[in-house]
C-alpha cells in the first residue's frame, strides 16, 4: 500500500517543499489527523457493507497517492488500504473498484498493478489530469464536453462488463462530483440530474447482481462550493435510499 518510508517522513514533517508542492497541500499535524480519518472512514465503509449491502465514507476516494509519495490532494490512498486489510483478514478476495471521478486514479492503478485480485474500472477525462495515466483493468476516455446522454450510455454500457469479469466480493465506488459541468477542473457537462443517474446506476447494478458496495466522495471542485455540496448530497441520498430499501 505505501511504503514504511513515505509514512516515516509523513508522520515527521519531513516532506520537501517540492513534495509538497507536488501533493497540493503544505504539511501540518491537521493533515495528518484528516488523512487518517479519511482512511478510517473508508475501511469502515467497507466493512459496514459487507456486513449491511451499502455504505458510505463522507470523504476518501484520494486515488493520486501511490506507495511512495502523495499527490493531486492525496496523501494516502484510503481505498487501496481498505481493500488490503479486507483481503488480509480473509473477508473478500477479489474487490472491484469502480472509479467515477472526471481524473483517472493512477495512483489506485500503480498500487494494483499485475494484481489480477483486484479489478480497477475508471471512466475519465482524456486531456485532464494526470496527464501521464497508468494503465487499470479497464479504462474509458472521455472528450471534453461529453453529456448526459453519452456518459451515462457508455456507464450502462460498461458495468455490466465490469462487474463480470471482476468477479468481486466487493465493490468500491468512487463517486466523484467533479464531471460536473459547473466544475472547474471538470471539463465535462454532466448536470446535476445526470451525476444522480450515475449513482443510483451504480448502485441498482451492484444490488441487481448481489454485491456489496462501499461509496467514497472522490473529488468536486465547483465554482460554487453549494454545488458540489449539492452533489455528494444527493450521493448520499440515493445510497441511504438503497440501503433502507434493503432493510424493508
Amino acid at each position: 500500500m505505501h511504503t514504511a518510508e513515505y509514512l516515516r517522513r509523513f508522520v515527521g514533517g519531513e516532506l520537501t517543499i517540492a513534495e509538497q508542492r507536488r501533493l497540493g497541500f503544505p504539511w501540518s499535524p491537521a493533515l495528518i489527523e484528516r488523512s487518517r480519518r479519511a482512511v478510517g472512514g473508508t475501511i469502515a465503509a467497507a466493512r459496514h457493507a459487507l456486513a449491511h449491502g451499502t455504505a458510505m465514507n463522507l470523504a476518501g476516494g484520494t486515488h493520486h497517492a501511490f506507495p511512495d509519495h502523495g499527490e493531486g490532494f492525496c496523501v494516502f490512498n484510503d481505498v487501496a488500504v481498505a481493500i488490503r486489510i479486507l483481503q488480509r483478514a480473509g473477508r473478500v478476495r477479489r474487490v472491484a473498484i469502480v472509479d467515477l471521478d472526471v481524473h483517472q486514479g493512477n495512483g489506485t492503478n500503480a498500487i494494483f498493478a499485475g494484481d489480477e485480485s483486484v479489478f480497477t474500472f475508471s471512466m475519465h477525462g482524456d486531456r485532464n489530469y494526470p496527464f501521464h495515466k497508468v494503465p487499470g483493468s479497464l479504462d474509458i476516455e472521455l472528450p471534453d464536453g461529453t453529456g448526459d446522454d453519452d456518459y451515462l450510455q457508455r456507464l450502462a454500457d460498461v458495468l455490466p462488463v465490469v462487474l463480470s469479469r471482476a468477479q468481486a466480493d466487493l465493490v468500491v465506488y468512487l463517486a466523484g462530483a467533479d464531471p460536473h459541468e459547473g466544475d472547474t477542473l471538470g471539463r465535462l457537462r454532466i448536470s446535476f440530474a445526470g451525476l444522480a443517474r450515475r449513482d443510483a446506476l451504480v448502485i441498482d447494478q451492484c444490488r441487481e447482481v448481489g454485491l456489496p458496495i462501499a461509496i467514497t466522495i472522490a473529488g468536486g471542485y465547483g465554482r460554487n462550493l453549494d454545488n458540489t455540496v449539492r452533489i455528494h448530497s444527493t450521493t448520499a441520498r440515493i445510497a441511504s435510499e438503497a440501503a433502507l430499501s434493503t432493510l424493508i
